[in-house]
């Protein structure tokens, strides 16, 4: 400790200090220069008093899918969301999409749990900035206080506090508020795989009832074929085989209806679990239609629109930004901090030496251990940087694969909806005019029959697989294909 007092060796110790600082300037410099760290892409640092912000998206391109509220608003949202659920749909003729998408994120404990890390990411940049609580000092001779002694009262009282060296607290700052900014864009990506697992579980619904409607059509046309069999029978035109196989048919129509019912309660269940509600509880009827689109945005759009929208980037870059401050850092390390007090010392004889102040300062000789750690902040910076960059590999290939598949599915969408299933249709009706005149045995007319309910199932799979197609992409690219509505189009 220095005690400010005019004197030869309180100058001589001032200088000794000056020229350790010295020092240390120069090995830090040195330690900062010796491997640059990469370049990252920036992402603005999260206002403690505004909305967080992601450092690569406007007010204007946020998708609708992706909030951007406090994580205290969106704390208070899931809580005023929780409860069993059981009404959750009451009076509702039929599900529809956003309002399922909109309870998912609103009741799912991952959503929740996201948030709660969010809110815990941002409480760290208060207690980092802050300086460590002063200590007070105190010291009491008590011999010198009985009545007996010759001496005077001996005693002292102080009160110190350590300052670091100037922006040490504001790189820790800074750092806290780059991993809330992760925190707050990991709950957006939490969001986003939400929404692409409840579209995904919502085609799935809709296929299964698509299908069981199908099978109650199907299972009415074979029934009109056996009556039409059972009156040929009975005038003697054609063998009891056709009721027979009739029969047959229809059998393995209801077992094909089991096997739709039990995936039924399977896709119930999966949009329950995704509302944190009861298995079990019945939910309304999916629409009657989902709309295939007859366009696809341009893929070179998409690439770059997911390079710019995926919250988990972002989130990566967010990451590395507060490992490159730590860089800086380490490198602050290179200074010492202070220890300022104050006190009154009873001790002392003379009256103009009892009140002191001073100072305590660490002299950071231990260079070894300092050049590691700046080393080590270093690589780590190498290391999410490469990971950023193959991240970005992923994405790309992601958004192009998912484009492919996509663009696949609708093709196929079309090809059943304009060709396959007229020809289909045609078929099993000059079948059954056939059937009728005793031109085409029964045998042929089930088989038209049975290719025409493969068909149809085919084509609603067909559907259901465009729009989880669509959801995958929409989830690789971190937003809903609708905001290229005014990009390039591909026919």
């Amino acid at each position: 400790m220095f005690l400010f007092r005019p004197s030869r060796a309180f100058a001589t110790a001032v200088a000794i200090n000056a020229a350790l600082l010295a020092g240390c300037v120069s090995v830090s410099k040195q330690a900062a220069l010796r491997e640059p760290a990469p370049q990252a892409p920036r992402v603005e640092l999260l206002a403690r008093e505004a909305k967080p912000a992601n450092g690569r998206r406007s007010s204007d391109d946020i998708s609708s899918e992706i909030q951007t509220v406090s994580h205290e608003e969106l704390v208070d949202t899931l809580s005023r969301s929780s409860g069993s659920g059981d009404d959750l749909f009451s009076g509702q003729m039929e599900l529809v999409l956003p309002v399922l998408l909109t309870e998912v994120r609103q009741r799912n404990p991952s959503m929740r749990a996201a948030v709660a890390a969010w809110g815990a990411a941002f409480e760290r940049y208060p207690q980092v900035v802050a300086l460590e609580d002063p200590v007070l000092q105190s010291m009491l001779a008590p011999g010198s206080l009985s009545p007996s002694s010759s001496v005077q009262s001996s005693y002292f009282v102080g009160i110190a506090q350590k300052i670091p060296w100037a922006g040490k607290r504001s790189l820790r700052g800074q750092i806290a508020q780059f991993e809330a900014n992760a925190a707050s864009l990991d709950s957006q990506d939490v969001q986003l795989r939400l929404t692409e697992a409840a579209r995904l579980a919502f085609f799935e619904y809709y296929l299964v009832y698509r299908d069981l409607e199908l099978n109650l059509v199907n299972r009415e046309a074979v029934e009109k074929f056996r009556e039409t069999a059972k009156a040929k029978f009975e005038a003697t035109q054609v063998t009891q085989q056709d009721m027979l196989q009739a029969d047959v048919e229809l059998a393995m129509l209801k077992s094909r209806r089991i096997e739709l019912e039990q995936n039924e309660k399977i896709a119930v269940a999966r949009i329950n679990t995704l509302l944190h509600r009861e298995p079990q509880l019945l939910l309304p009827p999916p629409p009657q239609i989902l709309e295939v689109s007859g366009e696809l945005p341009d893929v070179d759009a998409l690439r770059q629109m997911a390079l710019q929208h995926r919250p988990d980037l972002t989130a990566q870059a967010a990451r590395i930004q507060a490992e490159q401050t730590a860089v800086a850092l380490a490198c602050k390390e290179f200074y010492p901090d202070f220890e300022f007090m104050g006190r009154y010392d009873q001790f002392w004889t003379d009256v103009v030496q009892r009140a002191q102040v001073g100072m305590y300062v660490n002299i950071p000789l231990n260079q070894s251990r300092r050049h590691a750690a700046v080393r080590e902040a270093i690589f780590k910076v190498n290391k999410m940087q490469a990971e950023y960059d193959s991240q970005v590999d992923s994405v790309r290939n992601d958004v192009q694969a998912g484009f492919a598949r996509l663009e696949g599915s609708r093709k196929t969408v079309r090809l059943y909806s304009e060709s396959v299933l007229p020809t289909a249709e045609q078929n099993v009706a000059a079948a059954y005019a056939g059937y009728e005149a005793t031109k085409v045995d029964f045998l042929r007319l089930v088989e038209a029959e049975r290719q025409l309910i493969q068909l149809q199932e085919k084509h609603q799979e067909a559907v259901a697989e465009y729009q989880r197609r669509r959801a995958e992409l929409e989830r690789a690219v971190g937003t809903p294909l609708e905001v290229l509505d005014n990009a390039d189009r591909r026919p």
